[in-house]
This record gives structure tokens, C-alpha cells and sequence, in this order.
């Protein structure tokens, strides 16, 4: 769920101002997963913008108040979102965990790196929404280990219709600063795209797996 139309335009404007968002409809990125795609996204490269990263820890921060109050503590997923995730706790002056994707193979065997006492609330924090799947492993992971997960934020969802069906089975509740309809939208209006490249953008959203099969094949690998 989107919280604020402004915010959603501003985050998405700033993303594809510094290309940690890129489209490309006619010369699609191939995903790891085999999907020929239009868009590539690493929010990680938001962390080298200060000013950015600070819109981005303030508005996730600010979500979080709004929809939770203070929780006990802010939990990142691994390994993207660790660090915005750490920026949103600081704000808040609040303790940090981040949980892996598996868990450690050597030393003391972590999957949740920090100190988490058993009943503690948490807010997990992501930087990028696909699926869902490995966002919600990470619930998964906090709530075996005794805690009460109140929800998740994040900095940007694809909005697949899988995703929210993983998160209400999961019955976790995600709001993200933008999404992808916010996205086409900026892009658009900023001239980045064409009307007819908006038209591409839109059949991908509605068949990401098959929407390639009309593309030509694609020299770009991004391992997502």
C-alpha cells in the first residue's frame, strides 16, 4: 500500500535520477530467474547519495510512526536492506537486527544477526519487493524466534499479484515509499519514456514471465 501520492512520485523520481532504477522496454535485462525484464532495480546505490538516503530513512521512518507507532526494534533483510534498515533505526534510536537468508554455516550459526529478546515487536525493513518470498523468510525467521512482526516497509515493490498473495497468506501487511504504476507514471511525465514505451511497461506488469517471449533476446544478465 502506498501511504502518500508525493512521496511515491518523489522516490521514484530520485531512483531513476541517480539509475539505482533503470528502463530499458525495448533492450529488456535478463533476471537470474530466466524473466526477460524492463526494469532493473539496485537500491543499494542509494546509500552512496546522502541526501537521498536521508529522504528515504526520513519517509521510511515517518511510515513506520504513522502505521506502528515505535516498535521494540527494526530487523533489515539481508543483504539489500541492511543498510537503509540500519539508517531507519538510528532515526528512530532504535535496536537493529538483520536476518539472513540461510543460516550461518559456521561460527554460532546465526540466521538473525543482533540482539532480539523473545516477545520484542519489530518492523522489518526491505529495500525492493518482488515475490515476496525472501522478505517474508525473513518473517518467517523472526517469528520462530519469538518475536511479533507488526508489518514491513519498503522502498519499492514491483507489485506482482504473486507478492500479495505471499503476504496475505503470510497475513503481514507491507507499505512501500513507491511502486511501479507510480514509477511509469514519473517516467512518463518526465519524458524518460514514451507513450509507446509505456504501452511495453504495462503488458509486463500483466505477464512478467511470458512478456519477453515477444521481446527480442537480451544481452544484459542481472542476477535478481
Amino acid at each position: 500500500m502506498i501511504l502518500d501520492k508525493n512521496t511515491a512520485f518523489k522516490t521514484a523520481e530520485l531512483l531513476l535520477q541517480i539509475n539505482a532504477i533503470k528502463l530499458q522496454p525495448q533492450n529488456p535485462f535478463l533476471w537470474a530467474s530466466g524473466w526477460r525484464s524492463p526494469i532493473y532495480c539496485d537500491n543499494r546505490i542509494t546509500l552512496s547519495y546522502p541526501s537521498i538516503r536521508n529522504y528515504l530513512r526520513e519517509n521510511l521512518a515517518g511510515q513506520i510512526e504513522e502505521l506502528y507507532g515505535k516498535p521494540d526494534m527494526i530487523a533489515g533483510v539481508a543483504t539489500g536492506a541492511i543498510g537503509i534498515g540500519a539508517l531507519v533505526a538510528d532515526y528512530l534510536n532504535l535496536p537493529f537486527c538483520y536476518v539472513r537468508p540461510e543460516t550461518k554455516s559456521h561460527g554460532r550459526k546465526n540466521k538473525i544477526e543482533g540482539h532480539l529478546e523473545k516477545d520484542q515487536t519489530v518492523v522489518v525493513v526491505e529495500d525492493l519487493i518482488s515475490t515476496g518470498k525472501s522478505s517474508l523468510l525473513a518473517v518467517e525467521a523472526l517469528r520462530e524466534a519469538d518475536a511479533q512482526v507488526k508489518g514491513m516497509v519498503a522502498i519499492f515493490t514491483y507489485g506482482f499479484d504473486k507478492a500479495d498473495e505471499n503476504f496475505n497468506h503470510s497475513n503481514i501487511n507491507l507499505n512501500t515509499l513507491s511502486d511501479y504504476d507510480n514509477l511509469v507514471q514519473i517516467a512518463e511525465k518526465s519524458n524518460y519514456i514514451s507513450s509507446k514505451e509505456v504501452e511495453l511497461l504495462k503488458r509486463w506488469r500483466e505477464d512478467p514471465e511470458k512478456w519477453g517471449n515477444t521481446i527480442k533476446d537480451s544481452k544484459k544478465i542481472i542476477n535478481l
